[in-house]
């Protein structure tokens, strides 16, 4: 299927947008990048007030990258001051994250560098996004964890990791990464070993001291608790480890394509995947009116038949516009002819950046929620 995106995407400039007068007038940002706006009643069921804010984005001229709030993966930022930093001239909100403290709670992977796991099945846009060249996206459902490899013996030792750059828990291993935090903010009464090198070896261990410096050219593993199990027992220093990512996609990404994106960004309710309109979503745990049938605000990520890359941020909570429901971001994908998408972190965390400046309405009475990480949009 992405061969053949690709293949359609390569007369994407010449393309036009099909225009039938629920969408505004293009406003041109940059070459490759055209901004619309839509209130049109008819996109939802039953007809009712409606504000839709859109980027089309031509793949040869732009690139998108995923944000990281505050470069780190601790702590939330809004998308406009992630934006301004990234230089970025257009972004959006992007995954779903804990509201506490900012982390990730779904699959994230920044600059080649799996910064968030997830052992539950979600929608995920996987994004290649070359200096030179196309920018490509593919979609799926995905899960990934990450598995310890010890190599103190003849056959190495393998290990799960339950969770990547996240809180420790008691009796759990987890992994932190430079992307974190400067240390891993930890109290005492927990293990942990500091990982650098190529290859990766144990260079020190650290016994209930907690908030573990993480080296820049390495890692940080982290046990909750004193009484480690025996297969922790090989972790010494000297010890040579090696972390593998494994990735599960229910439409049969490949491991390798998962391996070689630049970034991926978890969401929840992979809409449409290679011109096929998903009805159900069992398999990533959505279900019930709460989350599918009720109007919320909304991010979505798209590829339509051209190849063109959309944007969309869908207003809500307000009586300009009261959202949508999954089934009218159906509708909407009807009508930007979309092959692929996924819906994104919605509700107070809606956001569209475009040249510097919020252009919708986010639901929030205190403005522009603070948030995880966003897709940014640079020109090549």
């Amino acid at each position: 299927m992405l061969l053949v995106l690709l293949t359609l995407a390569c007369g994407a400039a010449q393309v036009p947008v099909p225009q039938e007068g629920w969408l505004s007038p293009p406003e041109t940002v940059a070459r490759g990048v055209e901004f619309y706006t839509s209130t049109d009643s008819t996109l939802v069921e039953p007809a009712a007030p409606i504000s839709v804010s859109l980027l089309r984005l031509d793949p040869a001229r732009v690139r998108l990258t995923s944000l990281l709030s505050n470069d780190q993966v601790m702590y939330a930022e809004p998308v406009l001051e992630m934006a301004a930093r990234a230089k970025s001239l257009a972004a959006v909100n992007a995954g779903f994250f804990n509201v506490n403290n900012g982390e990730p709670v779904g699959l994230l992977k920044v600059s080649g560098e799996l910064v968030s796991d997830t052992p539950v099945t979600k929608g995920a846009v996987a994004i290649w996004s070359p200096d030179a060249g196309r920018t490509t996206l593919a979609f799926d459902q995905v899960s990934a964890r990450v598995e310890l490899l010890i190599r103190a013996g003849e056959q190495p030792l393998t290990v799960q990791v339950d969770g990547v750059d996240t809180t420790r828990a008691r009796g759990k291993l987890m992994l932190f990464s430079p992307k974190y935090h400067e240390h891993t903010d930890t109290a005492g009464n927990g293990v942990e070993w500091v990982l650098s090198g190529r290859p990766l070896m144990v260079t020190s261990m650290r016994r209930d001291s907690g908030s573990t410096p993480i080296p820049a050219d390495g890692m940080v593993l982290s046990f909750g608790g004193l009484d480690l199990p025996t297969p922790l027992h090989g972790l010494v220093p000297g010890v040579v480890v090696e972390l593998r990512r494994v990735w599960t996609a229910v439409h049969g990404l490949e491991h390798e394509r998962m391996e070689s994106a630049d970034h991926v960004v978890n969401g929840a309710g992979l809409l449409r995947r290679g011109g096929v309109a998903m009805t159900t979503w069992d398999v990533e745990k959505l279900s019930g009116p709460a989350f599918i049938q009720a109007k919320h605000p909304r991010t979505v990520v798209g590829v339509d038949r051209q190849g063109f890359i959309w944007l969309v941020v869908v207003d809500g909570r307000q009586p300009a516009s009261g959202g949508m429901s999954f089934g009218d971001l159906q509708r909407l994908a009807d009508r930007l002819e979309l092959t692929d998408a996924l819906n994104l972190d919605g509700g107070g965390s809606s956001t569209m950046v475009v040249r510097g400046a919020v252009v919708n309405r986010p639901s929030d009475s205190t403005g522009p929620r603070a948030v995880s990480d966003a897709i940014g949009v640079t020109i090549r």
